[in-house]
């Protein structure tokens, strides 16, 4: 039985929406290459036609942008190597079974030398070998067009796509600067460890080509997280959360949101309907966002600041619904505050909405969270 359940699948679960966008993406990125970069018909004149391991190139640049295997270096090297090579061979060896087995067997060791391993690439070296015919027309110049030029394309494709919908290709280098532009790593991921000592844990596990070093951080923060909330006391957002809540419609003036914020020196202030029914919340980040870039002298009080920013028309004009977020984490009364932390954990929300049905009951700010596990601590200690 354990044989046989051997064989089904061990990937998660995705969801519909990562599905179309994956499929969607694919579909945009060839068809765009297609069009206007490289021909569906084959032209062993000019090189520039489409070939088929570009279509498992697709999967990995759109299903699984964060792969390493799926990254720009790995991707247009490991394809251009594979190509060079499968020439190479399809010009040497004349048994085109002994040519694939031998180029692929060849790409797999200098793309791994090269840290460039894509497996598309094993693809591009058996095209080669082959279609003797494109070898002999084109040669060398094979590797640059229709390979190397055709991954290119599908990368920026790629790229352009992951930013429109969200998501990050190129994936984040260790050393890069976190979401606040500083050279800090994001909250989640400061674990004391070093690049070096993430990239020996993922070679120690055979799992380099699997994962990256700030993918591997990545999850073992959230795991710590997570795990820390096996100690966190049994409080409920009810326990903490605040429940006597200004709110404002979604009609509301910014100069009224502004005016709330400095009056009672929230951090947010969520935006409800006539019957009270939660619409989403406005962060004063999101005014700040909204406002001109023009400097402001530190001594302002936030409204003051906030009318320098905003000017007096676009202040007239604006409207709480038009700053307000509404696809950020909510919670029920009963939610422990523990499933709370990694809500906040990265700073991208100062509060989470407590919900009854659709109608707001509370909210739980950073300020509750840190108060009520400071509480823990303290009984903890005695």
């Amino acid at each position: 039985m354990q044989f046989i359940r051997s064989f089904g699948p061990v990937i998660a679960p995705a969801s519909w929406k990562e599905a179309l966008r994956a499929g969607i993406g694919a579909f945009i990125g060839l068809g765009l290459v297609g069009l206007f970069v490289l021909s569906p018909v084959i032209d062993l004149t000019t090189g520039l036609y489409l070939v088929a391991p570009f279509g498992a190139t697709s999967v990995l640049l759109f299903a699984v942008p964060n792969s390493p295997l799926a990254q720009p270096w790995s991707a247009i090297m490991g394809n251009t190597i594979a190509a060079v090579i499968g020439v190479i061979v399809g010009m040497l060896v004349p048994n085109p079974a002994v040519g694939v087995a031998l180029a692929v067997g060849l790409s797999i060791i200098v793309t791994m030398f090269c840290r460039a391993v894509h497996p598309p690439a094993g693809a591009v070296a058996m095209t080669a070998v082959l279609n003797a015919d494109a070898v002999e027309q084109l040669g060398f110049w094979f590797a640059l067009t229709p390979v190397a030029l055709g991954t290119a394309a599908l990368v920026c494709a790629a790229s352009a796509y992951a930013h429109f919908t969200g998501r990050h290709y190129p994936f984040r280098q260790f050393n890069d600067q976190s979401k606040h532009r500083t050279g800090d790593h994001n909250p989640s991921e400061r674990l004391g460890l070093s690049e070096s000592e993430l990239a020996q844990i993922l070679e120690r596990y055979r799992q380099s080509f699997n994962l990256g070093v700030e993918d591997l951080a990545r999850l073992i923060g959230a795991a710590e997280l997570q795990a820390s909330t096996h100690t966190t006391a049994p409080f409920q957002s009810s326990d903490v959360m605040s429940r006597d809540l200004i709110t404002v419609g979604p009609d509301a003036k910014l100069d009224e949101v502004a005016d709330l914020f400095e009056h009672h020196k929230f951090t947010s202030l969520p935006v409800v309907s006539e019957n009270k029914e939660f619409l989403g919340v406005i962060f004063q980040i999101h005014l700040i966002k909204r406002a001109s870039k023009t400097a402001l002298n530190g001594q302002n009080s936030f409204m003051k600041s906030f009318r320098q920013m905003l000017g007096r028309n676009t202040e007239e004009d604006m409207l709480a619904r038009d700053v307000m977020a509404t696809a950020g984490p909510h919670a029920s009364s009963d939610t422990p505050i523990a499933a709370l932390l990694p809500m906040m954990a990265d700073g991208e929300v100062d509060a989470v909405p407590i919900l009854d049905g659709n109608r707001i009951v509370g909210i739980v700010t950073r300020t509750d969270l840190i108060a009520a596990m400071a509480r823990n601590a303290v009984r903890h200690q005695n």
